[in-house]
């Protein structure tokens, strides 16, 4: 099929163009026939040209123009002209010119798409997975994947500038299943042994350093079989960052440079710098998260010493146990009904609280609440003060064990904060480090710890002499980059040293033949000299979903799987024959 390359794109066509012969490819978005003269608009990833078909200025090209029909792939020629006076479209960078067409080639006809192929259209996430290819041809799918493009150069650009080494690891590895359920691989030639897909290159990474690569980094796939929601995938991308001799402030200055550079070259703002520290045990008190959106204050206060000698026993035996006692004011909603405060004890009761405790703030600081002929004058007075309240606010409190009352009065937050609308569009981006995280988390299930990041993050040097004591008062010297009340990266600093790594393992349960199964190539390379080191890694999917004003970063990945990890396009998972699994030594079950 002989047809013409363009020599413009669709959205590039101005006033300085008219009288210029031009040339067009691409998809037909709409036809319009207006008494004989024929309106296409001509489509590609550039954007949108208005080309024009009229019986007296060529017969054969407007015959062929009255049969086109949305998604026709066409390559035109013709003569750009001014657009008549009243005509011109102020939505369009092309919209005060046109193509006034001499020849057309129709190069490929479209049957009629499942969808139309608009930007704001009702139509189901599964039918536009199903037919991937054209909801990519969207406007805002392809500017969504073309932002993740820019991201991908400004990332590379910054980091081989800062003399960073980007090293490929593999990506059939050893499988080491410290926390997320591994993708396996069967080995044809190893007849019983399996790959795994790497949940990160962890291991690689810190290989690389003892390797002498101070300043590694890879923007690499990952995998983890594991399920799934709105920001997770079964494969992802991650920026993988590590650095040598250094401790959290070199690697604190590396990432706040580069999300300088990707605030103004993608958001449009300038960063101010230094980030903001919160450490764990303060985000979690006055957020309840690890993750917590600043862009609003409303901040829970911790009411322990307020509430101690309280008569109140919900309370006095919450904070006798080790436990809390958190409260959340919310500002002149004391008018609330007791449906409106019904609802919201239904919310927190699902999180797993015990029930909601709230109180109306009165005149002279009175208190109408259920609970009120429990608490002296005194305790009353206290709460008030405490709490910043004032007639017409309304007090939230919850009490128990500490981490998971914070965590639920944390929900009640973000819906606080949607009920009094205290997010505006137009709220300026919020970033933060999360620090002093614990370095072990216990699981009630199984009765041990386990590493809250990975078994490698070092403890602060401070409390290594309680690893053995209260491995439960731990700090990690371990951060989160948190953006918007998500968590964008996460690192530490990793233990270099042979003799607290084994403390480490000790302390989480994992015998020495254990760890040498595991980790054995790692630990003996940190036989030969391994330099003290740490990184970070972004997970590149949510950053750019963020940064889109996406709500899932199934919006900003060409080829996502659905949330049962179900490929919709190409129907992955699916079965395979006989003989390739004979191959792989694998009989299925009936």
């Amino acid at each position: 099929m002989n047809f013409k390359y363009r020599t413009h794109t669709c959205g590039e066509l101005r006033e300085s163009n008219i009288g210029q012969n031009v040339v067009l490819n691409g998809w037909v978005e709409n036809r319009r026939d207006l008494g004989g003269v024929i309106f296409i608009d001509l489509r590609d990833r550039y954007g949108i040209t208005q080309i024009v078909f009229e019986p007296g200025y060529n017969s054969e090209a407007h015959k062929i123009g009255g049969e086109l029909r949305s998604e026709f792939v066409v390559a035109v020629e013709g003569k750009v002209r001014r657009r008549p006076e009243g005509t011109e479209n102020s939505q369009l960078p092309t919209g005060l010119i046109d193509v006034m067409i001499d020849q057309i080639v129709v190069l490929n006809k479209a049957e009629t798409t499942p969808f139309q192929i608009k930007d704001k259209i009702d139509v189901t996430e599964d039918l536009r997975l199903k037919y991937r290819y054209l909801d990519l041809r969207r406007g805002r799918m392809q500017k969504n994947l073309l932002l993740r493009h820019k991201v991908y150069q400004l990332v590379r650009n910054y980091f081989d500038q800062n003399n960073f080494v980007e090293i490929e690891t593999p990506i059939l590895m050893k499988s080491t299943p410290e926390g997320a359920r591994d993708f396996l691989v069967p080995s044809r030639m190893h007849k019983g042994k399996f790959y795994a897909l790497p949940q990160s290159p962890q291991t690689y990474k810190q290989i690389l350093m003892v390797s002498g690569f101070d300043k590694y980094f890879q923007i690499v796939k990952c995998f983890r079989d594991e399920d799934l929601r709105a920001d997770r995938q079964p494969e992802f991308t991650q920026i993988d960052v590590e650095m040598s001799f250094v401790d959290t402030p070199q690697i604190f200055e590396t990432v706040e440079g580069l999300m300088a550079l990707l605030y103004k070259e993608i958001l449009g703002y300038e960063l101010k710098t230094p980030l903001k520290q919160l450490p764990f045990d303060e985000a979690m008190e006055k957020y309840g998260s690890d993750k917590p959106d600043i862009r609003y204050e409303l901040e829970m206060k911790t009411l322990n010493k307020t509430v101690e000698s309280s008569e109140f026993k919900v309370f006095s035996d919450a904070v006798k146990s080790d436990g809390i006692v958190t409260g959340l004011l919310a500002k002149n909603c004391g008018d609330y009904t007791r449906s409106q405060l019904d609802v919201l004890t239904d919310f927190v009761k699902k999180l797993g609280a015990g029930g909601l405790i709230w109180m109306r703030v009165k005149e002279n600081n009175d208190l109408d609440a259920p609970i009120a002929k429990f608490l002296s004058e005194e305790e009353k007075l206290n709460i008030v003060s405490k709490m910043d309240a004032e007639a017409g606010d309304l007090i939230f409190i919850l009490a128990g064990p500490k981490l998971k009352t914070l965590s639920i009065m944390g929900e009640l937050r973000k819906e606080m904060a949607k009920r009094l609308d205290l997010l505006k569009p137009d709220a300026e981006p919020a970033m933060l480090w999360v620090t002093d995280f614990p370095l072990f988390e216990w699981d009630e299930d199984t009765k041990r710890y386990y590493a809250m990041h990975h078994p490698f993050t070092s403890p602060r040097f401070e409390d290594v002499d309680k690893l053995e004591t209260s491995p439960g008062d731990v700090r990690a010297k371990a951060y989160d980059l948190v953006l918007n009340g998500n968590e964008i990266a996460g690192g530490s600093i990793r233990i270099h040293n042979s003799s607290l790594q084994s403390k480490m393992f000790k302390a989480l349960g994992i015998s020495e033949e254990e760890a040498t199964s595991k980790f054995g190539f790692l630990l003996n390379a940190f036989k030969y000299g391994a330099p003290p080191h740490g990184g970070i890694a972004f997970g590149l999917d949510r950053m750019v979903m963020l940064f889109a004003r996406e709500s899932s970063i199934r919006d900003v990945i060409a080829f996502p799987k659905t949330a049962s990890g179900m490929s919709l396009m190409d129907e992955s998972p699916s079965t395979v024959d006989e003989e390739q699994l004979k191959d792989l030594h694998i009989r299925l079950k009936k």
